[in-house]
Parts: structure tokens; sequence; C-alpha cells
């Protein structure tokens, strides 16, 4: 029982720390600093970034716009193997993807601290592996998770160093976002594992409804996503004010959308009201997806302030984790009544 808590702690703990990581992952989008170390995983070529111009050469742009190149000719290798011929095609062809930006010190340090996070999460996850291993012979499904969390976020880690070879070419960017759901379901699936006296209700309907609402997440979270890259094409073009006016179709649908999930997750707690110990995780729940929604309206209202951005992001992520352990906590099966 010890060990189980222990693993608990820990899993918890890291699961925290991916969250932290996706905070701080919006703060790098939303200030611009995603380039702002030009290589992967080291920094300007340093395990320690610059932090002036005159530490760089003089040709620092050519230099690892070259460096990027070379990187994404072997990208386009993989995906053409995957059979995404034109996507190879366009990568390679893309001349903005080397263009380089000037160097920001500031912007340098975010994404440092950024990668930093990450590689501190590689670590804890490596541990929640290793310690996993206490109960291969007891409970083999912690082992095979942790093991395949793992295997996950160092690929996670291989797309991100062809996110930032892309230039942050919008396609990445969902594909490394939508990985990190999938991290988080994993982790969220380990900490309800080993959450010490722990239970589920018997709720098939429930279950389906539940399912439903992860969907339609998904479904806004990919529109989300849209507006995101909507907002990539017109930021350079249009001060921050007539950002909303130039993507207004993109934010309509992704606006008008979120009604269905506001109000099928009101239903879902209705549905589940009886459930008194599903009481606390319905509110948090609830509560999330409407912090979601009013972040949004605040974006749309206060022409997408920069503070505003990787909050949005955080809330909609935590929805996700909500509804996964949820969803772990209530019965797809119809109980079974003994008769005489």
């Amino acid at each position: 029982m010890k060990k189980l808590r222990a693993f608990y702690k820990l899993s918890l703990s890291t699961l925290v720390a991916v969250y932290v990581l996706i905070l701080v992952g919006g703060i790098v989008r939303s200030t611009g600093s995603g380039m702002g170390c030009p290589d992967w995983p080291k920094c300007f070529g340093n395990w320690v970034p610059p932090s002036d111009v005159s530490q760089l050469p003089a040709d620092y742009k050519e230099t690892y716009a070259d460096y990027r190149h070379q990187k994404n000719v072997r990208f386009a290798k993989y995906l053409r193997m995957m059979g995404m011929r034109s996507t190879a095609d366009q990568l390679l062809n893309d001349k903005s993807v080397l263009v380089e930006a000037d160097f920001n010190a500031i912007k340098t340090w975010i994404e440092y601290l950024n990668r930093i996070t990450g590689v501190i999460i590689g670590f804890l996850i490596f541990l929640v592996f290793v310690y996993s291993l206490k109960f291969w012979s007891s409970d083999r499904k912690l082992t095979i998770i942790s093991l395949l969390t793992l295997l996950l976020v160092s690929f996670q880690g291989w797309i991100g160093s062809f996110v930032v070879s892309s230039n942050l070419t919008p396609w990445t960017i969902t594909v490394h976002m939508f990985l990190a759901l999938l991290i988080v379901a994993m982790l969220v699936y380990l900490v309800h594992a080993a959450l010490p006296n722990s239970y589920t209700v018997d709720a098939p309907a429930g279950f389906w409804w539940l399912t439903a609402c992860i969907a339609v997440l998904m479904i806004q979270i990919l529109l989300g996503t849209q507006v995101r890259e909507a907002i990539d094409a017109v930021a350079s073009l249009a001060p921050r004010e007539r950002w909303i006016a130039n993507i207004e179709s993109e934010f309509a649908i992704h606006r008008s959308f979120s009604w269905a999930v506001l109000l099928l997750h009101v239903g879902l707690v209705f549905y589940l009201r009886s459930i008194r110990e599903l009481k606390g995780l319905k509110l948090a729940l609830i509560l999330l997806i409407v912090g979601t929604i009013f972040t949004g309206v605040g974006m749309a209202w206060f022409a997408i302030p920069a503070f505003l951005q990787p909050v949005h992001l955080l809330l909609a992520t935590m929805c996700f984790g909500a509804q996964f352990f949820l969803l772990l906590k209530v019965n797809r099966k119809e109980p079974v009544v003994l008769t005489n």
C-alpha cells in the first residue's frame, strides 16, 4: 500500500508538472518566443543561451537557417515514408520556413525555460516508469502504461525538434499539442489507478455521455487551432485590435461551437446529479468549462491579450484531464443483478 501511495504522489506530481509545461508553452506561443532558440536541443549551439547578440557570429541567421533546412530534409523523408508527399514538398518549398528572426534575449530565455521545464518532466516520467517496475508482478498495467508514456514523451521531444526546424509550421504545433493531451490522458490513468481508496460508479449512459463530451471538446480544441493558425497569418499584417475582424469566419465557428460544449456538459452534470460520489468532480469540470469559455470571451472582447492565451489553453487541457478522470470513474457496463 505504501508503494502504491508513493507511486500515486509521483504520478500526480508529474501530471501537475505537465500542466505547468502546457502553461509555459502557452506563454511561449503568446509572446512569440517559439523561435527564440533556432536549434534543438541546444540553444544557439550552447546549453546556456546567449544574452546578447554580440555573443553570436555575424552570419548566425544564415547558419541556423541552413541547419534547419538540413533537418527539414530529413523530416520530409519521414513524411514521404508515411505517404504525406504533398506535405513534405510544401515544407521544403516554403521559403518562409527558413526566415530567421532577429535575436531577442527575452524571447530566447522564455523558450529556453520552456525547454528546461520539458527536460524536468522527461526525468519525472522516467522516474514514474522506473518506480512502476515494482508493480510488474502485481499490476502489470501500471508498468505498461508508464513505459508507453515514456516512449510518447520521447516521441514528443523528437517532434518538438521539427516544430522548431519548420519555423513553427501550424500543423506541427497542432500535432505537438494533441500529443500533449495524450500524455495527459496516460498520466491521469496512472493517477486514477494508484489513487488510494479509489472507487467507480455504475452509470452506463453517463459513460457514453462523457465520451460525447470528450469528442466535442476535441473538436472545439481543433477549431481553436484553426483560429490560432488564422491569427498567425494576420498577426504580422494587422494590429492586434484588428485580428478578430480579419479572422471572423474561423472565430465565429469556434465561438458558436462553444455553446454545444457548454450545453452538453450541463446535460451531463444534470444526468449525474444523483451520484453523490461524483459531486466534486462534476463541479470541477463545469467550472473549468465555464472558465475556458469566459477566457475565450475575454480574448474576443479585449483584442486577444497575450496573458489570456496561455490561460485559455491551460483551462481547455485541464477540462480534458477532468473529463478523462471522470470517465475512468464511470462503469460502462450495466450492473449485474442477482436473482434467486
